[in-house]
């Protein structure tokens, strides 16, 4: 079964939308969501250096029916809330296709990964086209045959380079050892190693800190 991973913009007029790109530091996530009729229920997470001002701006928007502050920590707090502009939990009400949760949202973009057949992946994007929310498919792939990030070589090689010590601090072995040890060329293994680390890098950062590429880190023949 498909799983695709999509970056959504939320439009101006939706609260979520407004209330991230007002405070465009600020990471909110969504916990738990559940549409009903007209109105949505749910918990979301803020993690904000501006929390005061956050949370009186949660409070102030029009789309907010009630808010409940259920937790606070430093930079953190949990808040229950019912919001009657529920667009996006209604699309995917609509669309049938589950989503995982916590959902990402910052700076105007929610970030939303689901596994689902086709034709409710192909349903979901219409669901957001109508209420009017533009999307981006960052990736999606057959969920039981994920792409493997990086080739036999380059994780042959990168392993190694771990295993020696070539990351450590200080290193405790040398580009050239760990070429030696794979039988490789020094510039060879230092082409190959460079390309593995691009993509863990980049797949690091784009499933952690939620940062959008153009392109997808792919395996391809070194």
């Amino acid at each position: 079964m498909p799983y695709a991973k999509l970056t959504i913009g939320l439009p101006s007029a939706v609260w979520i939308g407004e209330l991230s790109r007002a405070f465009p530091g600020t990471t909110f996530r969504v916990l738990s969501a559940v549409p009903s009729g007209d109105a949505g229920f749910g918990l979301l997470e803020i993690e904000s250096e501006e929390m005061p001002a956050v949370l009186d701006g949660l409070e102030d928007r029009p789309g907010v029916g009630s808010l409940e502050l259920m937790q606070r920590s430093g930079d953190t707090a949990i808040v229950q809330f019912e919001t009657t502009e529920p667009l996006l939990l209604l699309s995917i009400q609509q669309s049938g296709a589950p989503i995982e949760l916590p959902l990402t949202i910052r700076d105007g973009q929610a970030i939303i990964e689901l596994t689902a057949s086709r034709d409710r992946l192909s349903e979901f994007g219409r669901q957001l086209e109508t209420f009017g929310m533009s999307y981006t498919l960052n990736r999606v792939y057959d969920a039981s045959d994920p792409p493997d990030l990086l080739t036999p070589q380059q994780r042959t090689l990168l392993v190694t380079a771990v295993e020696m010590g070539y990351y450590d601090t200080p290193r405790e072995s040398t580009l050239t050892d760990v070429a030696e040890e794979v039988d490789l060329a020094k510039s060879t293994a230092s082409v190959t190693l460079h390309r593995a680390e691009e993509r863990v890098v980049k797949e690091f950062v784009a499933e952690r800190l939620d940062v959008t590429f153009d392109e997808s880190p792919r395996a391809t023949a070194e």
